[in-house]
């Protein structure tokens, strides 16, 4: 869990990455405007920014310059090489062009806390929880065997907790897109997952698309 600044003008846009980012399990601060980012950033701590170019006041450059180091992932609607280029030279850790889509986001501020070492560093849920530095996972105290494809989709469910993913997409992230066998692999891991680690009333069906693993706010 990481404490995220989401700077953002577009009420739209700022309240969608909240409610995505807090579904993963971030705690996340709105700002709307350069100079109240920067109020915020001189006032609070915050693990990591997802900081828009184009605001009112002070643009996403100038927030960055008071932002004491802080990681940060910038947002615009521009595509142009020369603004990607100043926002890294800048020391940014990412650069998302609108429109994006938030599995991307969420991905991109996952690597980022990573490299910069504020990931969780395990996650609870019932009577499981999953040691990502040691990649063990427990229940009640002991811990159970998981395959390697276990694991790593269970890593998946758990980053992008609460979110809808299709069976494709699973299927992307956790065996690759040279993968040769079908999505019915995703619904076989999927069902040892529920029954090996209880998670029956957790792990749940979406129809026609896939699957999601539900955790309370």
């Amino acid at each position: 869990m990481a404490d995220i600044l989401i700077v953002e003008d577009e009420f739209s846009i700022n309240e969608l990455i909240r409610r995505n980012l807090c579904l993963t399990g971030h705690r996340c601060t709105q700002a709307f405007d350069g100079p109240t980012a920067v109020s915020l950033l001189e006032s609070g701590s915050f693990d990591l920014i997802v900081l828009d170019i184009m605001l009112p006041g002070l643009d996403g450059y100038q927030v960055f310059e008071r932002a004491g180091g802080t990681p940060a992932i910038f947002l615009t609607a521009k595509s142009e090489l020369s603004d990607k280029l100043k926002g890294l030279a800048m020391g940014a850790d990412d650069y998302l062009t609108k429109p994006f889509q938030m599995l991307e986001l969420a991905a991109r501020v996952e690597t980022v806390l990573r490299r910069t070492k504020k990931e969780e560093t395990d996650f609870t849920l019932g009577s499981m929880r999953c040691d990502f530095h040691r990649h063990q996972v427990f229940l009640e105290g002991t811990v159970i065997e998981c395959t390697p494809k276990e694991y790593e989709l269970l890593r998946v469910l758990i980053r992008n907790r609460n979110i809808a993913l299709s069976r494709e997409k699973l299927l992307d992230m956790v065996w690759g897109y040279d993968f040769e066998g079908g999505t019915r692999t995703v619904d076989v891991h999927i069902q040892r997952l529920r029954h090996k680690l209880h998670l029956e009333d957790y792990i749940k069906t979406v129809y026609k698309l896939g699957y999601r693993l539900e955790v309370p706010e």
